[in-house]
């Protein structure tokens, strides 16, 4: 029961973390303006960089990756949480990112707090394998949901390949759920290589 107790408070706590509008706050403060009003008007990170730049995006895309970092951080590293409770609490973050209480139960993509997640779990081995996975396929593959899909599936292949935790396969196939849901638009398209543009150049 006590077991159970503390996943249930865990969870809520990352959710509650996850929640927090970091980025619409920052757009306010820091620029004045509603972020959701540009790019794909979702109000996470990348419409920071749109509306103002790159500090207040590496300020917001910072504070959205500690969402999902510091909860795990403190359950696995600090109170020694182990076991298969730890997939509701590493759901928790992006969960709450996804359904903000904050902005009548709508958010962002949560791939920000999905990648804190795995800095809390794993310090720094699956999330340098995920940011290097999700760069290279984000310049192969459009749209972008296909490049997060992409970057999951090698992330499976490292969790086979260099862990032996299936408590971590758990997280994996909670974050693929989510995020499969939060791309649902750009997997509903083909993928395609991205082609480079190549400048034209008139003869003589």
């Amino acid at each position: 029961m006590n077991q159970i107790l503390t996943t249930v408070l865990w969870t809520l706590f990352g959710f509650v973390l996850g929640a927090l509008p970091f980025s619409v706050w920052v757009g306010k403060v820091v620029l004045g303006k509603d972020i959701r009003q540009f790019g794909d008007k979702n109000p996470g990170a990348t419409n920071v960089l749109r509306a103002g730049g790159v500090p207040p995006f590496v300020l917001a895309l910072m504070l959205d990756i500690a969402k999902g970092a510091l909860p795990l951080g403190l359950a696995v590293h600090i109170f020694g949480i182990a076991g298969w409770g730890l997939v509701p609490i590493s759901l928790g973050p992006p969960l709450g990112h996804t359904f903000s209480p904050f902005l009548n139960w709508r958010g962002g993509k949560a791939i920000a707090a999905a990648f804190g997640v795995w800095i809390g779990l794993t310090i720094w081995t699956m999330p340098l394998i995920s940011l290097s996975l999700l760069i290279v396929f984000t310049l192969l593959i459009t749209p972008s949901g296909w490049a997060v899909m992409a970057a999951l599936a090698g992330m499976l292949v490292a969790l086979l390949v260099w862990f032996e935790n299936p408590i971590l396969l758990g997280v994996w196939a909670g974050q693929v759920l989510l995020l499969s849901w939060n791309h649902r638009g750009d997997l509903a398209q083909r993928p395609s290589l991205r082609r480079r543009k190549q400048s034209k150049q008139s003869s003589g």
